[in-house]
């Protein structure tokens, strides 16, 4: 079964039609920049070009980069204000022509992760799926389910939000090496682990392609960390799930 999975993110807005069962894109995925300033009605258009582009029929699973409760987005941390407190499920699904399932980012990826990734059969555990991009999101497991909007990302560290410090795009703004970056994200993980005692952290984002440069350079943390399986497919993966189990098709 296909349905159609959209990830909307701070640089960019990608989504395509997903075989449920493979968690692989049955049609070349489209990617358009995320528009600046970043408000809720250019990014509703986007959605809807993508949906046309597709020739789409039916429910959409949609990711936002922030807290969503009931299809409302609740915080704004790397987009515009105007998104706190509107129901962007409605606007999506208004300027869509198609019912939105509307998510956390980086939910959406850890349930892709669970389900078809390296999170696979991790069922009796605590599991955190951290994605590092523009900031850094989280997504947290226990036994299988999900806990959402953990927003991990804000955590203080060292006196300021941790992500930024520690996300991707932090590395790339105070230019970075890998060696330094990994020192940041040591603290910021061995921070977390002392909260939350996972049994595993899944890395993604896009910069987990180079997971060999800065992963092995971890330290101070006990638990495993593995790059995400699905890397920066993930959120239009699990946006896609999500979309399914909203309108009873299973995943």
């Amino acid at each position: 079964m296909e349905m159609l999975g959209i990830d909307i993110g701070g640089s960019g807005i990608k989504g395509a039609p997903v075989d449920l069962d493979s968690g692989e894109f049955t049609r070349e995925r489209l990617r358009v920049d995320t528009p600046h300033p970043a408000e809720p009605e250019p990014v509703a258009e986007v959605v809807a070009r993508i949906v046309e582009h597709f020739g789409w029929t039916g429910p959409v699973g949609a990711t936002y980069p922030g807290v969503v409760v009931d299809g409302v987005t609740r915080t704004a941390a790397n987009v515009s204000g105007k998104w706190i407190g509107l129901d962007a499920a409605e606007l999506f699904s208004e300027a869509a022509g198609n019912p939105v399932t509307l998510l956390n980012d980086a939910d959406a990826a850890g349930i892709a992760e669970m389900r078809l990734g390296a999170g696979k059969g991790e069922t009796t555990g605590t599991v955190v799926m951290l994605t590092l991009g523009t900031g850094i999101g989280s997504a947290l497991f226990t036994r299988g389910v999900l806990v959402p909007n953990t927003e991990f990302g804000h955590l203080e560290l060292h006196g300021h939000d941790a992500e930024s410090r520690a996300s991707a795009k932090a590395r790339e703004d105070h230019d970075l090496t890998w060696e330094k970056w990994a020192k940041r994200l040591s603290h910021y993980m061995a921070h977390l682990e002392g909260l939350i005692s996972p049994s595993l952290i899944i890395v993604g984002g896009g910069v987990s392609r180079k997971h060999d440069k800065f992963l092995p350079l971890i330290e101070d943390v006990r638990a495993p960390i593995v790059p995400a399986a699905l890397l920066n497919t993930a959120g239009i993966v699990g946006a896609a799930m999500a979309a399914a189990e909203a309108h009873g098709s299973g995943a």
